[in-house]
Protein backbone atom coordinates (compact mmCIF):
# COMPACT_ATOMS: atom_id res chain seq x y z
CA UNK A 1 0.00 0.00 0.00
CA UNK A 2 0.85 3.33 -0.94
CA UNK A 3 2.13 5.48 1.74
CA UNK A 4 2.38 9.57 2.00
CA UNK A 5 4.28 11.97 4.32
CA UNK A 6 2.59 14.97 5.10
CA UNK A 7 3.58 17.06 7.78
CA UNK A 8 1.04 18.31 10.79
CA UNK A 9 1.90 21.87 12.50
CA UNK A 10 2.08 20.07 15.76
CA UNK A 11 3.86 16.85 15.30
CA UNK A 12 5.64 16.90 12.52
CA UNK A 13 5.76 14.52 9.86
CA UNK A 14 2.76 11.60 9.64
CA UNK A 15 2.55 9.05 7.09
CA UNK A 16 -0.41 8.88 5.72
CA UNK A 17 -2.54 6.16 3.47
CA UNK A 18 -4.30 7.34 0.47
CA UNK A 19 -7.63 6.57 2.18
CA UNK A 20 -6.68 8.97 5.07
CA UNK A 21 -6.61 12.32 2.74
CA UNK A 22 -9.26 14.78 0.76
CA UNK A 23 -8.19 16.52 -2.07
CA UNK A 24 -10.34 19.12 -3.25
CA UNK A 25 -9.31 20.74 -6.45
CA UNK A 26 -11.42 23.78 -7.06
CA UNK A 27 -12.09 25.73 -10.46
CA UNK A 28 -10.22 28.49 -9.21
CA UNK A 29 -6.82 27.29 -8.60
CA UNK A 30 -5.99 29.00 -5.69
CA UNK A 31 -8.62 27.76 -3.86
CA UNK A 32 -7.59 23.87 -4.39
CA UNK A 33 -6.30 22.24 -0.93
CA UNK A 34 -6.12 18.83 0.65
CA UNK A 35 -6.69 17.92 4.20
CA UNK A 36 -6.33 15.08 6.34
CA UNK A 37 -6.66 14.01 10.35
CA UNK A 38 -3.31 13.36 12.17
CA UNK A 39 -3.58 10.39 13.62
CA UNK A 40 -1.43 11.76 16.40
CA UNK A 41 -3.21 14.73 17.38
CA UNK A 42 -6.15 14.23 15.24
CA UNK A 43 -6.43 17.36 14.09
CA UNK A 44 -7.76 18.58 11.26
CA UNK A 45 -5.23 19.75 8.94
CA UNK A 46 -5.98 21.49 5.52
CA UNK A 47 -2.95 22.99 3.30
CA UNK A 48 -2.99 24.53 -0.53
CA UNK A 49 -2.53 21.81 -3.19
CA UNK A 50 -1.18 23.49 -6.40
CA UNK A 51 -0.71 21.54 -9.82
CA UNK A 52 1.89 19.99 -8.82
CA UNK A 53 0.82 18.53 -5.19
CA UNK A 54 -2.63 17.45 -7.31
CA UNK A 55 -0.68 15.51 -9.46
CA UNK A 56 1.37 13.64 -6.88
CA UNK A 57 -1.16 12.79 -4.57
CA UNK A 58 -3.19 11.62 -7.41
CA UNK A 59 -0.33 9.43 -8.56
CA UNK A 60 -0.26 8.23 -5.17
CA UNK A 61 -4.19 6.90 -4.91
CA UNK A 62 -5.60 9.84 -3.80
CA UNK A 63 -9.23 10.06 -5.29
CA UNK A 64 -9.86 14.46 -6.52
CA UNK A 65 -12.92 15.76 -5.50
CA UNK A 66 -13.56 18.69 -8.26
CA UNK A 67 -15.67 21.41 -7.25
CA UNK A 68 -16.51 25.25 -8.71
CA UNK A 69 -16.24 28.52 -6.57
CA UNK A 70 -20.57 29.78 -7.28
CA UNK A 71 -20.43 32.13 -10.25
CA UNK A 72 -21.86 34.94 -7.07
CA UNK A 73 -18.53 34.86 -5.24
CA UNK A 74 -16.53 35.56 -8.06
CA UNK A 75 -18.41 39.10 -8.95
CA UNK A 76 -16.85 42.66 -8.17
CA UNK A 77 -18.62 43.40 -4.98
CA UNK A 78 -18.64 47.74 -4.30
CA UNK A 79 -19.57 49.07 -1.02
CA UNK A 80 -18.44 48.97 2.67
CA UNK A 81 -18.71 45.12 4.00
CA UNK A 82 -21.86 44.30 6.35
CA UNK A 83 -20.51 44.74 9.64
CA UNK A 84 -21.37 41.96 12.93
CA UNK A 85 -23.84 44.60 13.89
CA UNK A 86 -25.39 45.29 10.90
CA UNK A 87 -25.83 41.45 10.23
CA UNK A 88 -27.25 41.10 14.03
CA UNK A 89 -30.04 43.63 12.97
CA UNK A 90 -30.75 41.36 10.23
CA UNK A 91 -30.78 38.56 11.68
CA UNK A 92 -33.09 40.03 14.92
CA UNK A 93 -35.14 41.74 11.71
CA UNK A 94 -36.32 38.39 10.34
CA UNK A 95 -37.13 37.07 13.48
CA UNK A 96 -40.30 39.99 13.56
CA UNK A 97 -42.65 38.83 11.29
CA UNK A 98 -44.61 42.26 11.88
CA UNK A 99 -41.64 44.49 11.38
CA UNK A 100 -41.15 42.42 7.42
CA UNK A 101 -44.83 42.87 7.20
CA UNK A 102 -44.59 46.67 7.41
CA UNK A 103 -41.56 47.11 5.40
CA UNK A 104 -43.27 44.93 2.59
CA UNK A 105 -46.51 47.62 3.14
CA UNK A 106 -44.24 50.08 2.64
CA UNK A 107 -42.32 48.82 -0.14
CA UNK A 108 -45.69 48.02 -1.77
CA UNK A 109 -47.14 51.46 -1.30
CA UNK A 110 -43.75 52.85 -2.45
Amino acid sequence: MTTIKATCPTCGEVELTPADLSLMVCNQAVLSYYSFRCPRCIEEVRKPADDHIISLLVSGGVRPIHWSVPAEALEPHRGPALSYDELLDFALALERSDYLAALAEHAFRG
